[in-house]
């Protein structure tokens, strides 16, 4: 071994013990006759010392020696002086003598810094992305993943689960994203996909006898990129044999109460257990079915009211169907018409055609862009309904039920950002349930699985689906977090008759059915168990513990928002004779 302690281990216990170290050059800082070396490696950052009088050749040799240069030395441990320990790290009560230095391998000026935070532009820390993982920030992302996927594979085994590989390798079946296809050099013509994720497999299982199932599962999908999604993301898929909702949901609740008391222990728990919403009433509330529950600023409704309001914009929005919803946003009442202008650009690109706002200033006066159409009475009982006072400010959306809870959904999160209402360090976790089973699709006139062909709808609910299918509720649950959906899940259909007819519903015609999921119909024909799982999402899940703006952070190798790895180059063309034994032909 290079080394026989590591640079994090060293405390007042090892003073005068002759220790060998090795790792990076942190910083330098030459004092003459005196050198001081902060050497790094992954476990930490010990202060080391050369001296030109005690040790003449050490001291030559440290000479050349800067930044992020390869080093081992040799040295004798010594306890701090009084005054001078460093409790900002763990080895900060002693230092290192260094008797002999070895360069191991010397470096270039870095791109980026590694020994301070710095803002870098993300395609230069994406392209150095060896250099930006060295840095202390992006080290405890890479050990809090790895301590959450450990914690999770602990509970897991001690609750009766198997971890099962499933194939990288499988057959497309189109559905919701985008396969990434690879073609088969055996089979001209043909090609396998990447798993979007291992659901079909997973319900196999379940008919293979396994009962509990889990596996940290690697998932591809050729989608838009943004903050919180890869073109390859990484779920912990789990199934379960002979239960129903609440027992996937329990367990699953179950197991990440106790890791983050665990893992993020100076984190807390907004509310356990968890609070449980019915898709309709998380829509009414929140304006978003995976809503951020750390503060109130709900939506209220007061179509009755604009329906005789006077104001022509909300009357005929109300006669026509739609929806007038607002939130009341404490201490913004003096925001001045610029800053309101603002907010309404904002929710502009969420289809909403206007933002009228009643401002109560904290000086007890009003301001509003509607209020002279109403009566007195009127705004009265709008500003009741709102619980309104002083210093509050009101804002309007008026527009089709979607549009509404989209545009004020996506504001109200705005608003508690700028107000410090999402706390970084509290945990909002909650359960979607009672989804509708199907979505109208008035494009294509047809109706859409709202979340995948497999989900069962409700048992009470199946006669809806010959008669009046919007009716229908699925057996779906969403595990949500501080504003994001970090897990979905569901019980499955287990009845192949049942199956058949969900397929037939949603338009798939019997002959594609066959050819896409002849295997999975023909399972159901062996004796198959109720069974249902969920797949949170590893990347997500622990870019909201690490306090993190997006996934890229606690991912080693990331994609960039254009799917690109600028690193590597990737994609990248390949030679001809490659494409040529795949029997590809590819035009510009």
């Amino acid at each position: 071994m290079y080394k026989s302690h590591t640079c994090g281990e060293l405390t007042a216990k090892h003073a005068e013990q002759e220790v060998t170290l090795a790792g990076w050059v942190h910083r330098r800082r030459d004092h003459g006759g005196v050198t001081f070396i902060d050497l790094r490696d992954r476990f930490g950052v010990v202060q080391m010392v050369t001296n030109a009088d005690l040790y003449p050749e050490a001291h030559k040799d440290m000479e050349p020696v800067r930044s992020e240069w390869v080093i081992q030395v040799k040295g004798r441990v010594h306890k701090r002086p009084v005054g001078m320990v460093n409790p900002e790290i763990s080895t900060g009560e002693i230092e290192v003598e260094i008797q002999e230095v070895k360069i191991l391998n010397p470096a270039k000026t870095p791109p980026i810094y590694i020994n301070k935070e710095e803002e870098i532009d993300e395609q230069v820390r994406l392209r150095y992305r060896y250099l930006d993982l060295r840095k202390e920030r992006m080290r405890r992302n890479l050990e809090l993943r790895h301590q959450v996927v450990k914690f999770i594979r602990d509970y897991l085994d001690q609750h009766g689960f198997l971890e099962v590989e499933t194939p990288i390798l499988f057959k497309t079946t189109p559905e919701g994203a985008r396969d990434y296809l690879v073609p088969s050099r055996l089979h001209p013509g043909e090609f396998y996909a990447l798993p979007q994720s291992p659901q079909q497999l997973k319900q196999l299982l379940m008919v293979a006898g396994v009962e509990r199932y889990f596996q940290i599962a690697r998932c591809f999908r050729d989608e838009d990129q943004r903050g919180d999604r890869q073109p390859e993301f990484t779920q912990l898929d789990l199934e379960m044999s002979f239960v129903e909702r609440e027992d996937v949901m329990n367990v699953t609740e179950d197991l990440f109460t106790k890791l983050v008391a665990e893992i993020v222990p100076e984190m807390k728990l907004l509310q356990s257990p968890w609070p449980r919403f019915t898709y309709e009433e998380v829509m009414a509330r929140f304006g978003k079915d995976n809503p951020d529950i750390r503060f109130g600023m709900e939506l209220v409704d007061f179509t009755d009211l604009a329906a005789q309001s006077g104001f022509r914009v909300f009357e005929s929005v109300a006669e026509s169907g739609g929806h007038v919803r607002g939130i009341k946003a404490q201490g913004l009442g003096d925001y001045s018409r610029k800053q309101i202008e603002e907010l309404t650009e904002f929710v502009s690109q969420y289809g909403a055609k206007g933002l009228a706002y009643v401002a109560l200033t904290s000086d007890g006066e009003q301001r509003s862009s509607f209020a002279k159409y109403l009566s007195e009475g009127t705004l009265k009982e709008i500003i009741m309904r709102f619980e309104a006072e002083p210093g509050d400010l009101l804002l309007f959306v008026a527009a089709s039920p979607e549009v509404t809870f989209e545009s004020l959904g996506r504001l109200r999160e705005l608003l508690g950002e700028r107000l410090g209402l999402r706390k970084p360090d509290v945990l909002g976790f909650c359960w979607v349930i009672d989804f509708p089973f199907v979505m109208y699709n008035a494009e294509e006139e047809s109706w859409d699985p709202s979340h995948h062909l497999f989900t069962s709808p409700m048992p009470e609910d199946i006669v809806f689906l010959d008669t009046n299918p919007g009716e229908a509720r699925g057996q779906q649950y969403d595990m949500v977090l501080n504003g994001y959906e970090v897990g979905g899940g569901s019980i499955r259909i287990h009845d192949r008759q049942l199956q058949a007819q969900v397929f037939e519903l949603i338009g798939l015609e019997k002959e594609v059915a066959q050819e896409r999921f002849g295997h999975m119909l023909e399972a159901f024909e062996y004796g198959t168990p109720p069974h249902g799982g969920i797949a949170p999402g590893i990347d997500r899940i622990c870019m909201i513990l690490a306090g993190e703006p997006n996934i890229r952070e606690v991912i080693a190798f990331p994609k960039n928002q254009n799917a690109r790895d600028v690193m590597a180059s990737a994609p990248s063309p390949v030679e001809q004779q490659q494409l040529k034994e795949l029997h590809i032909d590819v035009r510009a």
